[in-house]
């Protein structure tokens, strides 16, 4: 299989809830996500041939949950040495008002 950089991935606001409902419930004092600003997204995305991104799951050396996001060739294979994007901002405690995504 290859990427072309048009999959889709859409999901319903309901389906989305539901998916991070079930992750609060199951992990109450978890991490719930991490923001990444526009440029470090695009810095990734404005690399040649890059179709997109993949995140990869991680942890500091304290136990805290960390995402360690990549540029990602048509062949599936990641854009490295290349951009890479780190320190999100956590939620919580940074996580907005209430929506049906983080309450």
């Amino acid at each position: 299989m290859s990427f072309s950089g048009n999959e889709d991935h859409s999901i319903t606001v309901l389906a989305a809830a539901d998916l991070t409902a079930n992750y609060r419930s199951n992990h109450p004092s978890a991490v719930q996500g991490f923001y990444y600003g526009q440029s470090a997204i695009n810095a990734i995305l404005a690399q040649d041939d890059c179709v997109g991104i993949r995140i990869y799951f991680g942890e500091d050396e304290f136990g805290n949950p960390k995402l360690v996001i990549c540029g990602v060739l048509a062949d599936e294979n990641d854009i490295l040495p290349g951009e890479l994007a780190e320190y999100g901002t956590a939620c919580p405690p940074s996580c907005g008002s209430t929506n049906a995504l983080n309450s």
